[in-house]
């Protein structure tokens, strides 16, 4: 008795497994839909004459910081599809302040996250440290001159972050060090904006673009849950 009753205790608990499964997955769906929506609406003539730029900035006394979202770029395969070219990164950007809000430009230090390196950044806990190290010139007869590292540690008061760069120079022989303090809204911002630029970076959001001929005419949030339902 016990043996024909569990194989249906089995398919019960499937069952609603499935069913909640897919309830998150549609809920979640339907947002990326709302963000097509919003996205096509201001699709208009000044927004598609060529490429979007925007950043978030954050401006304190002693130093700046900018963060920047590259996508990942792609080139044609002879079959006429595409692939990932050049994975996209979160670009940081420091310049120092050499006055109230003036910041010199030409000072300006770079620091490219990778999608990895993202993940870190935004899992973050709030006592919790994370360190990157660079060098521009690896795999290079240069490989050492110009090392980089980036240090993300927690406020004393525990309401944000430190986002220290070094930049050793064995060439020029300088060690430049800036540094700009982030508070908690500041890093919320940081935190959902990458991972929202995440998919982007890895070029996924292209493939979930990609069309097939009974998926046509749908927005890419019904399209995927198309694809979802098609599967299951």
């Amino acid at each position: 008795m016990l043996s024909r009753l569990c194989p249906r205790s089995r398919n019960v608990v499937y069952a609603a497994s499935f069913t909640e499964k897919f309830s998150y997955i549609r809920d979640a769906l339907c947002s990326c839909n709302l963000i097509a929506q919003h996205r096509v609406s201001t699709n208009t003539s000044e927004h598609s004459s060529g490429r979007a730029y925007a950043d978030y900035s954050i401006f304190k006394g002693k130093a700046a910081l900018v963060m920047t979202p590259l996508p990942a770029r792609f080139s044609k395969m002879d079959s006429g599809g595409l692939k990932v070219d050049r994975k996209g990164v979160v670009l940081l950007k420091f310049m120092p302040a050499i006055g109230q809000r003036k910041y010199d430009y030409e000072k300006k230090q770079y620091f490219a996250l990778s999608a990895t390196e993202v993940g870190s950044l935004i899992g973050l806990g709030p006592t919790e440290t994370c360190e990157f190290f660079h060098d521009p010139s690896m795999k290079s007869s240069l490989e050492g001159l110009v090392k980089k590292t980036l240090t993300v540690s927690p406020l004393g008061d525990g309401n944000g972050y430190f986002f220290n760069l070094s930049v050793l120079n064995a060439v020029q022989k300088t060690n430049e060090r800036l540094s700009v303090p982030v508070t908690k809204a500041e890093f919320a911002v940081i935190r959902a904006a990458c991972g929202f630029a995440l998919p982007h970076m890895m070029g996924w959001s292209k493939v979930m673009q990609v069309q097939h001929p009974e998926h046509r005419g749908l927005l890419p949030g019904q399209r995927e849950l198309k694809m979802v339902t098609d599967v299951w």
